[in-house]
């Protein structure tokens, strides 16, 4: 009996030794719990939410967690706009909005927050929270929505911001700031809440300092007559538009006084790639690595592998691009020579080339593109279909047929878009604020080209 309660004893010792000296071996730090990923959420406003015949200087917004609000001048938009911006802080809980202007008798205003306040410990936004208050006796529910899109692309530029004027003079929104304003979202869209029962220009512009249309190279869209509001939502589509392009201004950097510039020998690049020339390519283009003058243009001559000159080969210097461009019906799987003698340029100092230079290259075969067919499933007489490389276009093919058809086209992925060619000279036009002229419509679509080299490649549209 006695050595049976020694042997249970030993077996219960031995249970809570192992227990004990797993759990010391295996020390699990305390879980901080699930992750927090809502947002803060409004719990009480004072003066309160949508308070009529307000006449407060101060606004807090008490929020269940500690918050800190960021990027003010990027994300809150006060409507309609004041002269001077209210003072906004956190602190603890609390969102303090200190008004510095007077405000408007029987206005409803709205305060948009965007992205502003976020949740200390997580960064969880409360996005787009609106707090909402009238000086009169009633809140305006007027609505005015839209969408816009980039006339020239027909992409989104969701950087941009909607204007309202009040002012309907065609100058106002050239020497006045706005009365309402609201940013687009990532889909172009943009919506105007709370207005009064009132007249407004619609405008498109910038996000900038001056919220004007000061420039004429700036992206801007403008809606042709006055809007007057209704209780009803007022949806409008907008095309923005750059009257001018930007010209990009390339700066020289200048010698320090007292430093020996190494004067570098004057080069020539050409544009062929790996010496194969593309025929689909407008011309050969020689490139020199500082400014030139031509002296002899008769020196640069293109010729085949016997060194006979390619009759019709004409040979242009652009002064303005500092390049030789030498133009010739090249044909298919050819080589060609391009000679430059040694005189043929100089540069500002009158140094000349080191030697004579001469390029071998060949033309790329017909297996090295690819043949396209594109259906049209959309009628439309002034369509054009405008194909895209890089961001840049590339071709623009009127949709005369159902079938566009082209052989020898240069393999790689290119997007496609629709214009809609109102005057059909071809090409897009841009619009006119001082003419009420619109820009013309690109539809930009979903399907994409891709060209593969010795390839029939067919693609299906529709817009």
């Amino acid at each position: 009996m006695n050595c049976n309660i020694s042997i249970f004893n030993k077996i219960i010792f031995s249970v809570f030794a192992t227990i004990f000296f797993c759990s010391c071996a295996n020390i699990i730090p305390p879980s901080g719990g699930l992750k927090d990923t809502l947002a803060p959420v409004l719990v009480a406003a004072f003066p309160k939410d949508s308070t009529l015949n307000f006449n407060a200087k101060k606004i807090v917004l008490t929020f269940d967690e500690y918050i800190e609000i960021k990027e003010i001048q990027q994300n809150v938009v006060m409507n309609p706009l004041p002269k001077s911006q209210p003072e906004i802080d956190s602190k603890l809980h609390n969102v303090i909005v200190s008004l510095k202007d007077s405000l408007e008798p029987n206005t409803t205003y709205t305060i948009n927050f965007g992205n502003a306040i976020k949740d200390v410990n997580e960064g969880n936004i409360a996005k787009n929270k609106t707090y909402i208050f009238s000086t009169g006796k009633t809140i305006d529910n007027n609505i005015i929505t839209g969408n816009v899109i980039v006339a020239k692309n027909g992409k989104i530029d969701s950087t941009l911001i909607a204007v309202l004027h009040n002012n309907l003079s065609d100058t106002a929104i050239i020497k006045i700031k706005p009365k309402y304003l609201v940013k687009l979202d990532g889909k172009g869209n943009f919506k105007f809440t709370n207005l009064p029962k009132a007249t407004f220009n619609l405008f498109i512009l910038p996000n900038d300092y001056s919220k004007k249309y000061d420039d004429s190279t700036k992206l801007f869209a403008f809606l042709s007559t006055p809007i007057t509001t209704t209780d009803s939502i007022t949806n409008f589509n907008l095309l923005a538009y750059r009257e001018e392009e930007i010209i990009e201004k390339i700066t020289q950097q200048k010698q320090e006084d007292g430093k020996t510039k190494t004067i570098e020998k004057l080069r020539i690049t050409t544009s062929l790639a790996n010496n194969k020339y593309d025929v689909l390519d407008t011309a050969l283009i020689l490139s020199f690595n500082k400014k030139i003058r031509l002296k002899n243009i008769d020196s640069i001559i293109l010729v085949d592998t016997n060194y006979i000159k390619i009759k019709g080969a004409k040979v242009e210097f652009d002064s303005i691009n500092n390049v030789i461009i030498i133009k010739n019906n090249f044909e298919l799987n050819t080589k060609y020579i391009v000679v430059v003698g040694k005189t043929t340029v100089a540069d500002t100092l009158e140094n000349i080339l080191s030697k004579a230079d001469t390029t071998r290259f060949t033309t790329l075969n017909e297996t090295d593109y690819g043949n396209i067919k594109i259906r049209c499933n959309t009628k439309n007489d002034n369509a054009v279909l405008q194909i895209v490389s890089n961001g840049k276009l590339y071709m623009s093919l009127p949709i005369t047929t159902n079938i566009i058809s082209k052989k020898l086209f240069k393999p790689g992925d290119y997007e496609l878009r629709i214009l809609i060619d109102e005057n059909k000279n071809g090409v897009w036009d841009t619009g006119n604020y001082k003419q009420k002229k619109q820009p013309e419509k690109v539809i930009a679509l979903n399907t994409k080209l891709l060209v593969k080299a010795n390839w029939d490649n067919e693609v299906e549209i529709a817009w």
